[in-house]
């Protein structure tokens, strides 16, 4: 579904990516661990296609496509959804309509029908009950007012009307009390899991990964990815820290 090969990358010519190789099939969550400054962000923001990261060499595949080709709004239209660490806010402009007007930019580019008003109503109530939002809250400006845990809620449900096929969800549990978290898992869980889509997790925490259970955790170093487990490496490094299993990898 995914698969990224030798990816380089670099900010203002510092080099952040070096030599990145994945592949995500369908079906499969993956989680992405490190330290501060491995570069998982960064990941996030070169599959997203944020401005500013450029890629000096290496290929991502995704839906028969080169990803690096096509522009942020192409991606998304493609089915890929970014969830980001910090959400932004948009005063002036309600979830409701920035959702609305993003779900039938995305029907229109694939050849589909808009939702009319009240279709895509129903659509957003069924998505915020399925995360615990009320759906009054979609009806306040995008994240203004929201606390963390909110404004991620918020965000699920978004990924829930967009329901794309491959999401990168980045520190999604930045931020989250217990019972939050539990709901954002259970809540990737309903939206995700799916024999046709795919998930990567970039988090630093084990604690998410009790709800969203992978298939595969990966610990990202310098820009590469050095060593790959089952779901039970994320235990391994929440009891022993990157020192000691990182210098496994490197023996």
């Amino acid at each position: 579904m995914l698969t990224i090969t030798d990816l380089h990358a670099e900010i203002d010519g510092k080099p952040i990516l070096n030599g990145l190789s994945l592949t995500v099939r369908a079906g499969e969550v993956h989680a992405i661990m490190g330290p501060n400054g491995a570069g998982k962000s960064t990941l996030a923001y070169v599959l997203g296609g944020r401005p500013g990261y450029e890629v000096t060499q290496g290929r991502v595949a995704f839906a028969g496509q080169n990803l690096l080709d096509l522009e942020p709004h192409e991606r998304a239209a493609a089915g890929l959804f970014l969830g980001f660490q910090y959400p932004v806010e948009i005063p002036g402009v309600s979830n409701v309509q920035f959702l609305r007007e993003a779900l039938n930019a995305q029907r229109r580019s694939r050849g589909e029908e808009p939702l009319s008003g009240g279709e895509f109503l129903r659509l957003a109530r069924e998505k915020a009950a399925l995360l615990n939002l009320d759906m009054e809250m979609l009806k306040r400006h995008v994240n203004v007012g929201f606390s963390g845990g909110e404004k991620k809620r918020a965000e699920m449900v978004q990924m829930g009307i967009l329901d794309p096929r491959f999401a990168i969800l980045d520190e999604t549990d930045s931020g989250l009390d217990i019972d939050a978290l539990r709901v954002v898992g259970d809540g990737i869980n309903a939206i995700m899991r799916a024999p046709d889509k795919g998930v990567l997790l970039i988090t630093h925490y084990q604690r998410l990964l009790d709800y969203v259970r992978p298939d595969y955790v990966h610990i990202l170093s310098g820009g590469r990815i050095v060593k790959t487990g089952a779901a039970d490496l994320a235990v391994r490094l929440e009891a022993e820290g990157y020192d000691g299993v990182m210098a496994e990898a490197a023996a």
